[in-house]
């Protein structure tokens, strides 16, 4: 078998076979449609001429003396042929002109495609740049992070062993200074000697607890709190809780204090002048209180009036309850209008109260008799 000699390689490399580029579809379409038109305007051309040859034939044949009217009239029929096919001619160029227009358009369309898909391929390309150049970018921030929190550590280790350092140069001083101790106290011990020591004259020992010494005698410790010293000065009064009761004086005791304006004070002049109050009057407490009212009450209505006070109802309470079992009822205050409201202070300071003692039985009380001539006396 013959051997292939083999090329040294040099001289002109053989040219690469250049490909045509692919044709889109409607720029060959629009093509074809041109070529079609063009070969139609041929055909016509070929048409055209000889209907113009045809037109200069009759024309010589009517130009002779021996012409016909037919003749003639063939003439008029040729150049009508002429003119319909050059008309035909014209539509036909007007065909191609539009196809030629049609393939620039579908070419500058194919541009607009070719624009587009050169933009995406570009994007792409760029995107892939950008992943490369990004997978570059975090290994160089990942070493220089890695370069930082190293460094970081470092000095945070550093402070974390100096500070581990003096703990344990504390605890190891410590623990020398307790060795030392040991080590002085062991040397300071005095060395036990072989053999019992030798008996001193003493009083022999006594096995057990000693016996306690005697003291004089004391009361026997009881347990708790000791007991307060009571003085003369100080009887042993059992001590009360809460706030000491204020000290009571003559003012204080005389009469108890009352909330609101005081009263105004009554004159010697006018007794009987005092203001009008509203609300109800107060209830007469004794019977000296219920006398300006029972007055008051005399002096408003006429004497000619029936008396309030000739009640029976008191008639029947005073046989009824006997002097003994309980105390007298105080006679209410013959015909004293009832006032709404607060009762007004008293002009004058009244008495200390006294204990209550039992009142005699109650008499029939004597209202309209004793009414005018009080009646007088306030008047006078």
């Amino acid at each position: 078998m013959a051997r292939t000699k083999k090329t040294s390689g040099r001289g002109r490399k053989p040219a690469a076979a250049v490909t045509a580029p692919a044709v889109p579809a409607e720029v060959a379409k629009a093509t074809k449609a041109v070529e079609k038109a063009e070969g139609a305007v041929a055909k016509q051309l070929t048409r055209v001429e000889a209907a113009t040859a045809k037109v200069a034939e009759t024309r010589t044949k009517a130009a002779s003396p021996s012409a016909t009217a037919a003749t003639k009239r063939s003439v008029v029929t040729a150049r009508n042929r002429l003119a319909t096919e050059k008309e035909k001619l014209t539509a036909l160029r007007q065909k191609v002109r539009e196809a030629k227009a049609s393939v620039k358009v579908a070419e500058l369309k194919v541009q607009i495609t070719g624009v587009a898909a050169k933009a995406k391929d570009v994007i792409a390309t760029f995107e892939a740049a950008l992943v490369e150049k990004a997978e570059t970018d975090l290994d160089k921030a990942i070493e220089k992070f890695k370069t930082q929190w190293l460094a970081a550590r470092q000095r945070a280790d550093k402070k974390k062993v100096k500070s581990k350092a003096a703990a344990e140069d504390k605890k190891a001083a410590a623990a020398v200074k307790k060795i030392e101790a040991k080590i002085a106290q062991a040397e300071n011990q005095p060395v036990a000697k072989p053999g019992r020591p030798a008996k001193t004259a003493e009083a022999p020992k006594r096995r057990g607890r000693p016996p306690k010494a005697a003291t004089t005698a004391t009361a026997p410790k009881k347990r708790g709190r000791p007991a307060k010293t009571t003085t003369a000065a100080t009887p042993a009064t059992p001590k009360k809780r809460g706030r000491p009761a204020k000290a009571t004086t003559a003012a204080a005791t005389a009469a108890p204090k009352k909330r609101g304006r005081p009263a105004k004070a009554a004159t010697a002049t006018t007794p009987a002048a005092a203001p009008k109050k509203r609300g109800r009057p107060a209830k007469a407490s004794t019977t000296a209180a219920a006398k300006p009212a029972v007055k008051k009450a005399a002096a408003k209505k006429p004497a000619a009036k029936k008396p309030v006070a000739k009640k029976p109802v008191e008639k029947k309470v005073a046989a009824k309850k006997p002097v003994a079992k309980k105390p007298a009822a105080k006679p209410k205050a013959a015909a004293a209008p009832k006032k709404r409201g607060r009762p007004a202070k008293a002009a004058a300071p009244v008495k200390a109260a006294e204990p209550a003692k039992p009142a005699p039985a109650p008499a029939p009380v004597e209202a309209p008799a004793s009414a005018p001539a009080e009646a007088t006396k306030t008047e006078g």
